[in-house]
């Protein structure tokens, strides 16, 4: 606790760890009001949901890589808090201008936008750590500002649900937007200057040189590896199993709980609350008693619990919806979740050279959205046809028997620690 006290004392740390707190808390925020403004402008579907997140994920993909390959080379100061001014600018006009506004495009436009902005903003964010502390300080700052930007994210879906249940989503943008505002200026008031800022007049034909040359060569340099190495190929697999189970039911899910329960963000912010929490403390349980289990094996497992709690969860919500029991399995699903995160990027840590880590993770994410894109789309089209239930129920059985099945497939690969 001294520690973290003489580290929050550190005047530029402390600017940074407490705008990322509130812009945490605006983040979640912002969410729960474009789903909000989904539900309550475009009729609330599951495909006009998975619509609004396929311009927050399509970032990752064309900006990304040209985001890693630039932001050191910029001022990451003057980054982080331009960043920060222009998503307060864009997210303001979406309920000035655009939250009664018929042209859906336009929305979709200012979200990509502003999540575009984003892909620059993350990597800016986690470097200029280094700037601000000192080295042996290094470790715990990183843990700060990790672990509160995640308590206050998983807070921030309860507050969010409140807030824009009470206040409607123009509220909720309009709280996003300030909160964007607070962190530019926490941000603004750090001292310390380091970088060379590009001059705006290069800054265009040098992400065009980036794209033809990064994004392609990323892309190539990553996925020959994952060929060539059989355990980061399965390793691939599996984040493509987890990321298209979560795309199949995201939107699905949310639907689902506005019906059984009968609020538009309320109780869905609270129970994604819970699932942050059990996310939160899974995590902790696997970093600190998982080591002596087989990393595959804890994946194999986390994937039939998974399966089994995700199944209790949608039967018991749609015959007899109570949100206390909802909340109790929401939590359960997150504890038992998590170790499949923690295994697959600890066996990509062990297994992958030095050189090819940075491109085997970018890779390994664009892997990830794609699979969530695919998988969001396929379901919420479904939906139109079938029960989000039945949808829930055929993931859940999904999970279970592909766990099985991997579980007692006992080939050298899959056993080895």
């Amino acid at each position: 606790m001294a520690q973290i006290t003489r580290l929050l004392k550190n005047r530029n740390f402390f600017f940074l760890w407490f705008g990322q707190i509130i812009s945490q808390l605006g983040d979640r925020l912002g969410q729960m009001a474009l789903i909000g403004f989904v539900s309550l402008n475009m009729r609330g579907s599951s495909l006009e949901i998975a619509k609004a997140l396929f311009f927050t994920i399509l970032p990752v993909f064309l900006i990304g890589p040209v985001a890693g390959v630039y932001v050191d080379r910029w001022d990451r100061r003057k980054t982080l808090y331009i960043c920060d001014f222009l998503r307060t600018i864009l997210v303001l006009i979406i309920p000035l201008f655009l939250i009664s506004s018929k042209t859906r495009f336009l929305v979709y436009l200012l979200i990509f936008l502003i999540f575009c902005i984003g892909r620059f903003f993350i990597p800016a964010k986690m470097a200029i750590v280094a700037d601000l502390v000192e080295k042996k300080d290094l470790l715990l700052a990183n843990s700060l500002v990790n672990i509160t930007g995640m308590i206050a994210a998983i807070f921030g879906f309860g507050l969010g649900g409140i807030l824009v249940e009470w206040f409607g989503p123009k509220g909720g943008f309009y709280l996003d937007s300030l909160s964007f505002f607070i962190s530019a200026l926490f941000i603004f008031f750090i001292s310390k200057r380091d970088g060379n800022f590009i001059e705006i007049k290069e800054l265009a034909s040098e992400i065009i040189n980036a794209v033809k040359k990064s994004i392609w060569q990323e892309l190539k340099d990553g996925f020959i590896y994952f060929f060539k190495n059989r355990y980061i190929r399965f390793t691939a697999w599996v984040m493509f199993v987890l990321w298209s189970a979560l795309g199949s039911v995201y939107v699905v899910l949310i639907v689902f709980i506005q019906k059984t329960l009968g609020s538009i963000t309320r109780d869905l912010g609270f129970l994604i609350t819970f699932l942050g929490i059990g996310l939160f403390m899974g995590s902790l349980s696997y970093g600190r008693f998982g080591q002596k289990i087989s990393h595959y094996k804890a994946i194999f497992v986390s994937l039939i619990l998974s399966g089994a709690f995700l199944s209790l969860f949608s039967l018991s919500l749609s015959f007899k919806p109570s949100f206390s029991l909802a909340a109790l399995l929401t939590f359960i699903l997150g504890l038992v979740v998590s170790p499949i995160m923690i295994a697959s990027y600890t066996l990509i840590h062990k297994i992958s050279q030095d050189s090819m880590m940075g491109k085997t993770f970018s890779s390994l994410e664009m892997v990830m959205h794609l699979a969530f894109i695919l998988f969001m789309f396929i379901s919420s089209i479904l939906s139109r046809y079938i029960s989000e239930l039945f949808i829930l129920l055929l993931v859940s059985i999904v999970f279970v028997i592909l766990g099985f099945l991997n579980l007692f497939y006992r080939s050298k690969v899959l056993w080895l620690r």
